[in-house]
């Protein structure tokens, strides 16, 4: 897909982080973008940055979603893009005990219940309602008529203690992928799915710096965090290459994440 003002494009948490590297890159690239975001401030911030749409959003509501859907495409028209970045989920152990008291307890399941909806259930939700919409539109080049890049984590395959909801959630988004470009290819529609590693966003950066330090250190090329650019590079090769198609692409400098107590 050529990457210019004729395309619109929405960003799901384009407030922060790799969202907002993402509606960046793809206006400097002249994409119309509207950014979809549940915080006002950060999110009003950088599309008002970007000449972008700003969408007040909760990615866990139907009704929101369908209504920032429609604001979107009031302003830009139909979108060819959709990029999933609103995410996240805290870690829990499957079963903690107290340090002061010695009880046992299981991870309330509404904890759960949570990461798998912000993660994998709002990330099919908005690449449908896409999907849908892009079906409506004329073909461009190669036949194709949308792109959707999903964000996992590479803690769908490396999860760590604490990350059973999460690695579930972030693997439900790679494990949908081949279907969902199955499901589209026929019409055009490519759906790929980037898995990020250890990245300089704002929660990364809130870290203790010897954490920091310790982390980047066990990259084994290059040994930093990656750079929310280097993310958007990837999303927008992905938007351009018409032959990547129902991929899950690890970018995380080679990093294998191993068991630690």
């Amino acid at each position: 897909m050529k990457l210019n003002s004729s395309i619109s494009a929405i960003v799901t948490g384009g407030g922060s982080g790799l969202g907002e590297a993402t509606a960046r890159a793809l206006a400097a690239a002249g994409v119309r973008v509207a950014v979809f975001d549940f915080n006002p401030d950060n999110g009003a911030r950088v599309a008002g940055e970007i000449g972008g749409t700003f969408c007040e959003v909760d990615v866990t509501s139907d009704a929101s979603v369908l209504a920032g859907f429609a604001a979107a495409r009031a302003a830009h028209g139909q979108e060819r893009v959709l990029v999933n970045c609103a995410g996240g989920g805290g870690s829990m152990k499957t079963v903690s005990r107290s340090r002061e008291t010695g009880e046992i307890a299981p991870m309330p399941i509404e904890h759960f219940r949570k990461v798998i909806e912000v993660n994998v259930i709002a990330s099919f939700r908005c690449a449908s309602l896409a999907a849908a919409g892009m079906l409506a539109l004329d073909p461009l080049d190669h036949g194709e008529r949308g792109v959707i890049v999903n964000t996992a984590s590479a803690a769908a395959e490396d999860g760590q203690m604490g990350q059973a909801a999460y690695a579930a959630a972030k693997g439900g988004i790679v494990s949908m992928t081949l279907p969902i470009a199955r499901d589209l290819g026929r019409d055009g529609v490519r759906i790929n799915t980037i898995l990020p590693g250890i990245f300089s966003t704002p929660p990364m950066r809130g870290v203790p710096e010897k954490v920091r330090t310790a982390l980047e250190a066990s990259v084994p090329f290059p040994h930093r965090m990656g750079e929310p650019s280097e993310y958007a590079s990837l999303v927008l090769e992905m938007c351009r290459n018409p032959y990547l198609n129902g991929e899950d692409i690890r970018l995380d400098g080679a990093i294998r994440m191993g068991y630690s107590r």
